[in-house]
């Protein structure tokens, strides 16, 4: 694949900060970059903001200043959209609408030379539908950067239909060039990121609904246990809950109200009653100077005189765990068995999908404490568990104490489905592993584009093969199985890896 020569001229339409940033990126890179904005001044500004931001890493000592110039000398702001003819790739990042996108591109169509690749940083818009009014659709291609893009690495290569591959290859090895970690996408609803992304906040959005847990506790699991840099709530504060609950219905709806993309009647309520989070102030969580951050619910220290624990059968993705109990002193006792623990009168499982209560009634068990998933388990600061209602207070006490005995902070939560962590990655690499068989992206692509669009600890392919072949359709066939809902029907591949006795990457 070649990329394009830093000699050719690149123009980027939109100055605010998504612009602003792909014009910071290119000139970073080597190419002379025109910056245009329909808005009097905002070009210039853009500009201005680009050498703001790269100043202070001058003042850090990050960089140095003949660089810092070198690179805002080679962003022109330009007022006219005639003035951007000579370029060999124009990308426009303005606003998300069809019909303004869909005029820009015929007007720079006419513009510009044949040759010049027209590429759109849009992140819901069909590239397909962009293009299907142009004379050479072939040549317009979805560049889709992250926000802010000098800094987030993936950018999405979208494929119309009509896109020519050649066009798709130049804009990937060029992308490379800048220093970035492009994925090829087919054009369809969400492309990667934002479809795949999807359960990651309607999980934890269904969780609080249900009652499981406060905001604080259930972000606190995704962190402390899944290793996420930031949990579902904070981070749709920091999103915009107005954006967030957008593209929810956008791919809701262009998925044909698909239920495995429902929004969330909370994150409604939040933007119906203007709290959007950081922006405005007040989302889930509150930023005026004097709030203060809720704690997560925490349970207090559990006694417990046991000093043995007995280890029935193979404990699986938990295997690390039994490490940090023998290390913290106990008599590790080990035996055949179904895959649990036994401390004091408590029984410890990891989730599977089903309940507590109903998992304790089917074996027998009642004094039975599930515990959720952890992306380490000899790392993990802290385990979301669920204990069954038939289970005694002298059970859920052993159990708490079991875990504060390998210094693992404990929430309990109520007795849900897949607990918090495990249902969410279960349903992670439920929706990538659809994207692969819908032909969306390649399952390399796909966990990918999930690692560096999002800061993923993982890719969601390679976590469910990390789990053991069909663990991730056991729990999403027993989640679907207590709510009775097409929403975690397990998606094809993953029955067919399962019955094959396969992963991903096998």
């Amino acid at each position: 694949m070649q990329a394009l020569a830093t000699q050719t001229t690149i123009a980027v339409i939109g100055a605010g900060a998504m612009g602003s940033g792909i014009a910071q990126v290119a000139a970073q890179a080597g190419h002379k970059v025109y910056l245009h904005d329909q808005r009097d001044g905002a070009a210039a500004a853009g500009r201005d903001g680009v050498a703001k931001q790269l100043q202070r890493r001058v003042d850090k000592g990050r960089m140095e200043q003949q660089t810092v110039d070198a690179i805002v000398g080679r962003i022109q702001p330009v007022s006219a959209l005639s003035e951007i003819a000579e370029s060999g790739m124009v990308i426009e990042a303005i606003i998300e609408d069809l019909n303004i996108k869909r005029t820009l591109l015929a007007e720079l169509e006419e513009l510009c030379s044949n040759e010049t690749i027209l590429a759109t940083n849009t992140s819901s818009i069909s590239v397909t539908a962009l293009g299907a009014r142009l004379r050479c659709p072939e040549r317009l291609v979805g560049m889709h950067f992250f926000n802010p893009a000098p800094l987030m690495a993936l950018v999405e290569v979208v494929k119309g239909l009509a896109t020519d591959k050649n066009v798709a290859e130049i804009v990937y090895a060029t992308a490379t060039n800048w220093g970035k970690k492009p994925v090829f996408a087919t054009s369809t609803p969400g492309f990667i990121v934002n479809r795949v992304a999807r359960p990651f906040y309607a999980e934890s959005l269904r969780l609080l609904q249900e009652g499981a847990a406060d905001p604080a506790t259930l972000d606190a699991i995704i962190r402390e246990a899944g290793n996420f840099r930031m949990g579902p709530f904070e981070l749709t504060d920091l999103i915009g809950h107005d954006v967030n609950y957008a593209v929810t219905n956008s791919v809701f709806n262009a998925y044909y109200q698909d239920t495995r993309f429902l929004p969330s009647l909370i994150q409604k309520e939040l933007v119906e009653a203007g709290r959007l989070g950081r922006k405005s102030g007040h989302g889930f969580y509150r930023y005026a100077e004097d709030s203060k951050r809720p704690e997560p619910g925490t349970e207090p220290a559990c006694q417990s005189n046991d000093t043995q624990l007995i280890v029935e059968g193979e404990m699986g993705p938990a295997a690390q765990l039994v490490d940090r109990f023998r290390d913290a002193g106990l008599e590790i006792v080990e035996r055949d068995g179904p895959g649990q623990l036994r401390f004091g009168e408590a029984v410890l499982a990891l989730t599977d999908g089903r309940m507590a209560t109903e998992r304790a009634r089917a074996e027998g068990s009642p004094n039975l404490a599930l515990f959720d998933l952890a992306f380490d388990f000899s790392k993990a600061t802290r385990l979301a568990i669920c204990v069954a209602d038939q289970a005694s207070d002298k059970a859920c006490s052993d159990a708490c104490a079991l875990l504060q005995k390998a210094g693992i902070a404990v929430s309990l939560v109520e007795d849900r489905p897949g607990i918090v962590v495990m249902r969410t990655v279960a349903m992670l690499a439920n929706e990538a592993a659809d994207a692969e068989l819908h032909g969306v992206a390649t399952k390399e692509d796909i966990d990918l584009a999930m690692k560096a669009g999002l800061n993923y600890p993982e890719g969601p392919l390679s976590w469910s093969d990390r789990l053991g072949n069909g663990r991730v359709f056991q729990v999403l066939t027993n989640i679907q199985n207590s709510y009775g809902e097409d929403r975690y029907r397990p998606a094809l591949l993953l029955r067919k890896n399962h019955y094959a006795e396969k992963g991903f990457y096998a």
